[in-house]
Order: C-alpha cells, then sequence, then structure tokens
C-alpha cells in the first residue's frame, strides 16, 4: 500500500520539478501489453538556464527523458521492464518518423534515467553498467545502444547537485535530503513547493496502518520541521494581520485629515488612498499639511 503513495510522490515531485522546462507526461502509456512510464519528459525547444538550478536532474532533463523511480531497489526483472518500455517507445518513435517521412535524429530518442534507492554491485555488473568521468558516482551507464542508466541514489555524494535526486531515497539518505531542503533559502524557486509535496507525503502515511521501518523514520523525521513551518506560518500570518490592521488606520487618519483640511473627499479619490502603501501613507500624512485644495491632492497622488 504505501509503495503506492510513494509512487504518487515521486510522480508529482519530478513532475513539478520539471514541468517549467519541458512537457511532463506522468503514467504514460505505450503499446503492447499495457505498460505505463513513470515519467516522460519532453525538453522545451528553447532550453532554460534555470534548469542548472536541479543539478544532476537537470542534466538528465537537458534531453528526452523516461524517468522510472522505484521506492524499494529495483530488481533486474524491473529493469528489464523498463529497457522494454524504452524500446517500445523508440519503435513509435521510428513509426511517427517513417509515416511523416523524416529521419528520426538519435537526438529525439529518449535516455532512460531508472532511480533506485539502493542496488548491488552483482546486479549492476550483470547489466555491464559503467561510470563516466564528468558524471558522480551512483551514476551507472548500460552499454550505450541501450540509452539506459541505473541511478543508485545511496552511491550519490551528499552534495547541493545531488539533492533533488536523493530525496527519493530511503532511510538516513532521504532523511539527511530533507534536512538540507529545509536549510534551502526561503526564496529558493523549489523550497516550498517541494516541502508541501513532502508534507502531504506525510500525511498520507500516517493514516495507513501498517508501515515500514523507513516510512516511521521519515514521518518522525518530518514531525519536527512540519511543526516548527506550521508554527512560522502562523506567525507570518500574524504579522500580516498587525501589518494590514496599522495600514487600515493609517488609511482612516490620512483621510479623516484630509476630509477636515479639504473638506468631503471624492470616493475615486479614497480609493486610490486605500491603495498606497504605509510608507507612501505617511508621506501623504505630511504632505497634506500644505494643500490648500483637492487639486492638491491630485497632483500629489498621480506624481510617480
Amino acid at each position: 500500500m504505501t509503495r503506492f503513495i510513494h509512487d504518487k510522490f515521486a510522480k508529482d515531485y519530478l513532475e513539478e520539478l520539471l514541468k517549467d522546462y519541458g512537457e511532463v507526461k506522468a503514467s504514460e502509456k505505450v503499446s503492447g501489453e499495457i505498460k505505463e512510464i513513470d515519467v516522460l519528459f519532453t525538453p522545451a525547444k528553447q532550453q532554460s538556464s534555470n534548469l542548472q538550478i536541479l543539478g544532476l536532474l537537470g542534466r538528465f532533463a537537458e534531453h528526452p527523458a523516461l524517468i522510472e523511480p522505484f521506492r524499494n531497489p529495483a530488481s533486474t526483472d524491473e529493469i528489464c521492464d523498463c529497457i522494454l518500455k524504452l524500446l517500445e517507445v523508440k519503435a513509435f518513435l521510428r513509426r511517427e518518423s517513417k509515416a511523416n517521412k523524416t529521419k528520426l535524429q538519435e537526438s529525439e530518442i529518449p535516455k532512460l534515467w531508472i532511480l533506485t534507492p539502493t542496488v548491488s554491485e552483482t546486479r549492476l555488473s550483470s547489466f555491464g553498467t559503467v561510470q563516466k568521468a564528468d558524471w558522480s558516482s551512483g551514476v551507472n551507464f548500460l552499454p550505450d545502444a541501450l540509452r539506459t542508466v541505473i541511478v543508485a541514489i545511496h552511491q550519490l555524494p551528499p552534495t547541493a547537485e545531488t539533492l533533488w535526486l536523493r530525496l527519493l531515497g530511503r532511510g538516513s539518505v532521504q532523511s539527511q535530503a530533507i534536512i538540507e531542503l529545509q536549510a534551502l533559502p526561503l526564496n529558493h524557486p523549489y523550497q516550498k513547493a517541494t516541502l508541501g509535496l513532502v508534507y502531504n507525503l506525510r500525511e498520507n502515511l500516517r493514516v495507513n496502518q501498517e508501515l515500514e521501518a523507513d516510512d516511521q523514520e521519515l514521518i518522525m523525521r518530518l514531525e519536527p520541521l512540519y511543526q516548527r513551518d506550521r508554527e512560522q506560518a502562523k506567525e507570518e500570518g500574524r504579522q500580516e494581520g498587525r501589518q494590514e490592521g496599522r495600514q487600515q488606520g493609517e488609511q482612516r487618519l490620512v483621510i479623516r485629515l484630509l476630509n477636515r483640511r479639504l473638506g468631503e473627499i471624492d470616493t475615486s479619490l479614497i480609493e486610490k488612498i486605500r491603495e498606497l502603501s504605509i510608507e507612501q501613507l505617511e508621506s501623504l500624512g505630511e504632505a497634506l499639511l500644505d494643500f490648500s485644495s483637492v487639486a492638491d491632492l491630485e497632483t500629489w497622488l498621480n506624481q510617480p
């Protein structure tokens, strides 16, 4: 049961991170027997420089990609099934290219990225994987003709470059990644959305009665972070409320002073005054002492 919860989290998570950089299709069906690709990604024609912010995951997304995340270690049969999906996609693209009388470019054929929390050296060896010099440890390439890579998440170095993949790991690997995620600057483009997905995963796991040890540890790891973020959100809400109350008080004071000095103010001018920031309201409160007519107020409100 929890495997499906984690599967949905992985698909939603990858879609959230990659949607700004191209077309993302989750649970895409392929021909033959009913099979589903977890995530099929087609990069936008105009590559965004922001893709680098996703580190190693961003490198995967530079070209068409099939991404197959596993919650449990991928078995030999599961890896073979993933390769079969890739071959079916390639066959479909060849048929489509032939029908359109165009040449299928090598760059149009997706590469398969199998994300597994752990994998044995024996299994990697059975697929003839190799590591490449310009890629980090944990990224294991099958022979080039198969266009397949097995990413052993537990082998990835704990760096900012690998953070977005380690969040799909298990146990201490995932826990450490969550700590790093929470420590990112508040203005980081993916921190808030990703934490939201992680907290949603926590809620879905909590209602399940049969949790594995890893899931119990994940919930415990997330609990203090979740509570801290809740308290922070409440405090921000209180501050916004105080700010709003102060702004409304400034508005009432300025409008009252203007009515005393210039007579009843037109509704359209009052609306403009209500759009002013606190700083602008304070400036208007000082400037109105020199006003002698409504025209002075209009001139002040119309200035840049």
